[in-house]
Order: C-alpha cells, then structure tokens, then sequence
C-alpha cells in the first residue's frame, strides 16, 4: 500500500479571511492524523490573494502545535527568496520544539511573480550554480558543529532536519539523486517532465548519509465525494483557479460552478488537461482506484495529495473518503 500525504495550502475562498484559511488547515491537519496520513506539508507563496501560507515556517508551527505525531512540514520553502542561515534556524525552532515531526522540502522556484520575487530579495542577480550551493549549506548547519566553525544554526545545528529536493523539471532530479536526498515532482500542477524526472533521479541516485536509496513523492489533485456528481462540481473551484492564475489572475478560490466544463473552449480544455493529468475526481473508492493506478505506473512510494475545494467541510470530507477509499481508516 502507498503512503498517503497532504499538500496544503492554506486556501482562502472567496468571502474568507487569512486566519480562518490557517485555522482551516489546523483543523484538516488534524483530522489527516486521525485518518493515518504521513505528513502535512504546507507551500512557500507570495502576493497569491488565494493563500494563506506565505509565512511557511510560521504555519507550520501552528499545524505542528495542534497536531501530536503527524510529520509537519514544507513543500516548500522557495530557498533562493532566503538566506540558508535563516532558513536553518526556522525549521532548527521548529525541530526543537517538536523533535522527529518536522520535514524541510526545498525548492529554487520563486513562488510568485518577478516584480514580488524583488521586493523579496532586493536582488535578482541570477547564478546557476547558486541553489545547489545553498542546499549543501543548508544541510551543513543542521550537521553536528566542526571545530572551530564561527557560524552555526542555533538551534538547528546537530538536531538533523530531513531535507527534500522539491522539482517541476529535471534539474531538481538531478540535485537530489546527486545529493542523496528524497525528492518529490510536482506533478500536481506540472506533469510534463514527471517520467522523465523519475528516471533521471532513480538511475543517478547516490546513497548518503540521510538516504540509502531513492524515496520518490509524486503530487496528485484529488477531489472525492460522496457522489460522482458532487465530485465533478467541487473540482470546478480549482479549475477556476488554475485558469485565472493562466490569464494572470489570481484571486481567492472561487465557489464551485454546475456545468462549468461546458462553458470552455477548446484552449482552456488544453490548459486544464495538461496542468491536471495527475488527478483523481469520484467517489472514495475511485479515487482510491486512480490513486493506486498512478503509484503502480509510477513506482512512487509516496502520494501527497492536494484538494482545493471551496467549502471547508467539503475538502474535510475529501480527505476522509479518499482514505477511507485506500482502506487507511479500517486499519486505525
């Protein structure tokens, strides 16, 4: 059986402020403990109306603070938007406070547009050989301290916070499978590059010191309800979302639509097929079905999935009926 995860983003619907958005993903995060989810990660992004989960590190500490043994992590932190000590010293808090729950995913991209990715850095000056350089830093402060080393995460240093490689194209393959580190493919909103990935990173893995052997995540949109109908007319917030954010537009998720896909043309039925290729939509027991198919073609040993539904109780039910449909509530 493959393991199940959430991806949340602290999604603020249209009519809902921030705070309810992250007391929402406290509330659903507790619930996926309940139902035998492995981790609940939260996502690094910027100048999005739609999501409350900016200040990563900081809603990871709620989460992890009404939470008691689910992993609690990022997926991810957009590492060239910060300082590598910074970062460190974040999740080092984050580690001390809430010892063997914590995961860090990394990833290069800015999680935002050009003009908020400035005002986050004050400098663009772009260097290919930066980020690789940055996640080995990262790494070395949450190592024991060598002798005589001036600068150390306190705290962070020594405490050995699990690094993620987080990617969309082939390069985060290969810097994981160089650096021995889990990697997880944004196959959720990218998918094109996805077998590609895996074969890249399966076949140039590098054992060390955190990992033996390749560990692969793979993103999936899954909407499950208790009809097949229902399900199709959740999903409509999320398509609505992935096409405003297309035309430049993002705002907060919009209310479902009856007989949306009716309403499009043949270019956003493009748009939406290929950012959505990896997603389930049904019943618990279909959704469970398309999960299981995707990880059998894929080899992953890892699911994360991600709902963006409107109504809260809706996306709790989501993730109740997709682990029941995987038979994870029979075993607890």
């Amino acid at each position: 059986m493959v393991t199940l995860s959430v991806l949340d983003l602290s999604p603020i619907a249209e009519g809902m402020d921030a705070g309810t958005a992250l007391r929402n993903s406290a509330d659903l995060a507790r619930h996926a403990e309940r139902w035998g989810y492995r981790r609940f990660w939260l996502a690094e992004h910027h100048n999005m109306p739609g999501i409350a989960s900016a200040a990563t590190a900081v809603a990871i500490g709620l989460v992890a603070g009404e939470t008691e043994t689910i992993r609690v992590g990022a997926g991810g932190i957009m590492l060239p938007n910060h300082a590598p000590l910074v970062i460190a010293e974040q999740f080092g808090t984050l580690e001390a406070l809430y010892p063997g729950r914590i995961d860090l995913g990394i990833g290069r991209a800015p999680g935002t547009d050009q003009l908020t990715a400035y005002a986050l850095r004050r400098n663009l000056n772009a260097d290919i050989d930066a980020f690789p350089r940055d996640v080995v830093e990262l790494m070395r402060y949450f190592q024991d301290p060598e002798p005589g080393q001036r600068v150390r995460a306190v705290p962070g240093a020594g405490l050995k916070v699990p690094i993620w490689i987080l990617g969309s194209s082939l390069f985060g393959a290969q810097l994981a499978a160089a650096l021995g580190l889990p990697y997880a493919f944004a196959s959720h909103f990218a998918p094109a590059a996805m077998m590609d990935a895996i074969q890249i990173y399966r076949s140039h893995f590098k054992p060390s010191g955190q990992l033996a052997k390749p560990y692969l995540m793979l993103g999936m949109n899954v909407c499950a309800a208790d009809t097949e109908e229902e399900a199709r007319v959740l999903r409509t917030s999320s398509q609505q979302s992935f096409l405003n954010l297309r035309r430049g537009l993002p705002g907060p998720l919009p209310p479902p639509v009856k007989d949306f896909e009716s309403t499009l043309n043949a270019e956003e039925r493009q748009i939406l097929a290929g950012v959505t290729a990896c997603s389930a939509t049904g019943t618990g027991e279909t959704v469970a079905r398309e999960i299981l198919t995707f990880a059998e073609r894929t080899g992953a040993d890892e699911i994360i999935v991600t709902a963006h539904i409107y109504e809260h109780q809706a996306r709790v039910r989501s993730f109740e009926l997709t682990a029941e449909g995987m038979g994870m509530l029979s075993e607890r």
